[in-house]
């Protein structure tokens, strides 16, 4: 009996394993409880709301949380109906992968909070701990595709993408040794070091442009031209290579869904020529 009730929760739990790709009841269910939290962290730093609405949205905060701490437990139970996952080894292994431990600091900082010291803690402290309910958007990554697709494409366009970011490191300290040997006598306080001149670099290159600092000699401002239309293409490239892998992604996706669907199809019509009188 225990074992079916098990089965059954994990069937339930664990998308996909049932065979079909839809959400279920509870997953659907946990979906909605992982925005409505989100939505309660940012309304909790509105200090118009107070009173009877304040105790209502902490009264729900409590239910979500006990809710978290109950649906943790039972995928800790469930987990043993995947063989990598039986036994007590395997139930630590489940709980040290990375859903796991995002369940996990989901809702224990705060149950932890609100069983001990509530309204002991600094403010600064409790804001920080609710902050954690921000690693609820790891149970989203398991019920939609389209988190699985971006990670697949992280992986896919990584090693791109780091050749970019070393790119962009090194445009900006060239950048900023550029603006300090041109403007550092005569603005030290913006560009009188490197470090200095790379806040500068780093403002203009990602075309955000503060314009707190900016040069003012001819040739500082023709070094900051020439500059600042390289970071038009130091954002383009990262973007272009992460559109191009997110794209390969999704047409390898959908051919291994047509694949999926032609076989189930070729297979439906073998079973019926199987069935087919002679």
């Amino acid at each position: 009996m225990v074992n079916a009730v098990r089965a059954r929760l994990y069937r339930a739990m664990e998308k996909g394993s049932s065979g079909k790709e839809k959400l279920s009841t509870i997953n659907r269910i946990l979906v909605v409880l992982v925005l409505t939290s989100l939505v309660l962290l940012a309304l909790e730093t509105e200090p118009d709301i107070e009173g009877q609405t304040q105790s209502f949205l902490r009264i729900l905060n409590v239910t979500i949380v006990v809710i978290f701490a109950i649906e943790y437990g039972l995928r800790l139970w469930v987990a043993g109906e995947n063989p990598e996952y039986r036994g007590l080894m395997g139930r630590l292994k489940y709980a040290s992968t990375l859903y796991a431990v995002a369940d996990l600091a989901a809702f224990l900082p705060e149950l932890l909070l609100m069983i001990f010291a509530a309204d002991k803690v600094n403010p600064q402290v409790l804001a920080v701990l609710k902050a954690f309910r921000l690693f609820r958007l790891f149970k989203l990554a398991r019920f939609i595709p389209a988190f699985n697709l971006l990670g697949d494409a992280l992986r896919k366009a990584g090693s791109q993408l780091l050749t970019s970011l070393f790119l962009a490191l090194v445009l900006v300290y060239v950048s900023a040794v550029a603006l300090y040997l041109i403007e550092g006598k005569i603005q030290p306080e913006a560009f009188g070091s490197i470090p200095r001149a790379i806040w500068w670099a780093i403002a203009t290159l990602t075309t955000v442009g503060y314009g707190d600092v900016y040069p003012i000699t001819p040739l500082g401002r023709v070094a900051a031209s020439c500059i600042a239309l390289a970071g038009i293409g130091l954002v383009a490239l990262p973007a272009g290579v992460f559109a191009s892998a997110f794209s390969d992604v999704i047409r390898e996706e959908s051919e291994k869904r047509a694949e999926e669907k032609a076989r189930e199809k070729l297979t439906g019509l073998e079973d019926d020529d199987d069935n087919t009188p002679a």
